[in-house]
């Protein structure tokens, strides 16, 4: 007999499982029961893995305990989402990482929260997770006037509550991005004096309102009487005594914001440092200046005057000139005048013309001043850090100079170059150069760099040590040469002189 199965009979089963079927859904809606967190814990072995009350934010794991914590589907801290993986989530831990967050962008309704949503629902726990403590370790500038932006420097100046700059409290002030600078107006009057007061969430630091002087650089080391000179660095304001090369400086000039302070040098015989005293300190520089007037040759590679520390090697693109009108040779050059004065003694001058693409090595006749084997640090220093030394010299660049880099490499390890090219202004922006007069040059010799395979010639890595860039016996010989970097050909020559080429400690 054959079996038929009838619409209505479907019909009736059908309806019949439904029936049977709607309970069992019912109770799986309702069996994933809500998360609950009762602690944060230190991801980490016993006895480390201690409870949590508060963290600074730094993508550190931690372990979320409570119930519930599995099929997690959102964890948020301070708002800011979690990724998660559910193979690390259990019905009573869940091992997260900690994202990362800017504390300048979050919605501070949310700071201090952790939210947790399953498909049971959502809970949310009260964890103070913070920045770190806020540090200053600068002021942009103490001197500025009432009404000036200033900035605070340091880390971690975010979620800010209060600020007062010397006393003043200042009402309005704005982090950058990341919490490293803090803005604010200078208020009327400007304080000079006392303390910086800033309170975060995280706690309150204060830093001494403090100009202490730096000296940066000199624009002429070696200037002559009357030669017009600048002493560049911070804080350079508010001077007390300025000397140069031993000598009192009692009349100059400071730039408004600090950063240079101007003189006509005066007749000095002997060499020494520049020294600076303020109200709020001292600085004096490592090395000593007017070490031509002297006749120092400590650390000197080429002085280009007679004698053992000449230099030249007597081929190359570069001739000998004389700054003194009664010279009978070498040749009198009067386009390498001092601002004032005038360079009476000897000195190399190049006079190129235009270079084409890839024109210039070390070795060529055209473009390079070679100079001969010196000390350049003493082998009792050779354990010194690499920018504990600078190479120095002079030069004036008396017509425009853009384009061609002046190649710095020692014989030891010619692989290892210092590029000057001071016409460079951005990556994709240059401007013409010029010197009005002599001015003096450091380079550290952290300058001198390896090739790099993709940024090319002196942009690799700077050389580890002292005895790396130049052997166990601290001296080589210098090649000084013209190249041109460029695809295509430089725009001018190169009509500039260098003079009294010497390496001296700057740390």
């Amino acid at each position: 007999m054959q079996n038929k199965l009838t619409p209505g009979f479907l019909l009736c089963c059908l309806s019949a499982a439904l029936i049977f079927l709607l309970p069992a859904c019912k109770k799986t809606a309702t069996s994933a029961s809500a998360p609950a967190i009762t602690a944060v814990r230190n991801y980490a072995p016993s006895p480390a893995d201690t409870v949590l009350n508060s963290l600074a934010a730094n993508g550190q794991w931690v372990v979320i305990t409570g119930q519930n914590l599995q099929n997690a589907v959102h964890i948020s801290f301070n708002g800011v989402p979690a990724s998660f993986n559910s193979a690390l989530l259990s019905q009573n831990n869940a091992v997260v990482q900690i994202p990362a967050m800017t504390f300048t962008t979050i919605d501070t309704s949310k700071l201090y929260t952790i939210e947790y949503t399953t498909t049971g629902g959502t809970t949310i726990f009260n964890f103070k997770l913070g920045p770190a403590a806020p540090v200053i370790t600068a002021i942009s500038n103490v001197f500025a006037n009432p009404g000036d932006s200033v900035f605070l420097y340091g880390t971690d100046l975010v979620l800010g509550q209060s600020l007062s700059y010397g006393g003043v409290n200042i009402t309005s002030f704005k982090p950058n991005l990341d919490g490293t600078s803090l803005g604010f107006i200078m208020p009327n009057p400007a304080p000079v004096s006392g303390n910086v007061v800033f309170t975060g969430k995280s706690g309150t630091v204060e830093f001494r309102i403090l100009a202490l002087p730096t000296i940066t650089g000199v624009s002429n080391a070696n200037a002559h009487a009357g030669d017009s000179v600048y002493v560049y660095g911070t804080y350079l304001k508010g001077i007390q005594t300025l000397s140069f090369a031993g000598a009192d400086i009692t009349a100059y000039a400071s730039a408004d914001d600090g950063s240079a302070v101007g003189f006509v040098m005066p007749s000095v015989s002997q060499d020494g440092p520049v020294a600076v005293t303020t109200s709020f300190g001292a600085a004096t520089t490592v090395y000593h200046v007017n070490t031509v007037a002297s006749g120092s040759t400590t650390g000197v590679l080429a002085n280009m005057e007679w004698g053992d520390f000449f230099g030249w090697a007597w081929w190359g693109g570069v001739g000998l000139f004389s700054g003194d009108s009664n010279s009978g040779w070498p040749p009198y050059n009067a386009d390498f005048k001092g601002v004032l004065g005038s360079n009476t003694g000897m000195f190399a001058a190049y006079n190129t013309g235009t270079m084409q693409s890839g024109d210039g090595t070390a070795g060529d006749g055209k473009y390079n001043f070679p100079i001969g084997e010196n000390q350049w640090v003493p082998v009792a220093n050779l354990s010194d850090p690499v920018d504990s030394w600078a190479i120095q010299f002079e030069i004036s660049v008396a017509r425009p100079w853009n384009g061609g880099t002046l190649c710095f490499a020692n014989a030891f390890a010619g692989n290892y170059v210092a590029r000057y090219e001071p016409w460079q202004v951005a990556a994709s922006r240059t401007a013409p150069f010029s010197t009005r007069g002599w001015t003096t040059v450091t380079l550290p010799l952290t300058a001198f760099r390896a090739a790099d395979p993709t940024l090319g010639v002196g942009k690799g890595a700077p050389a580890t040590s002292l005895t790396n860039l130049l052997g166990s016996s601290g001296k080589t010989s210098l090649n000084i040469y013209l190249h041109n970097f460029s695809g295509s050909a430089t725009t001018t020559g190169f009509y500039a002189a260098l003079d009294n080429i010497r390496v001296v400690k700057i740390k």
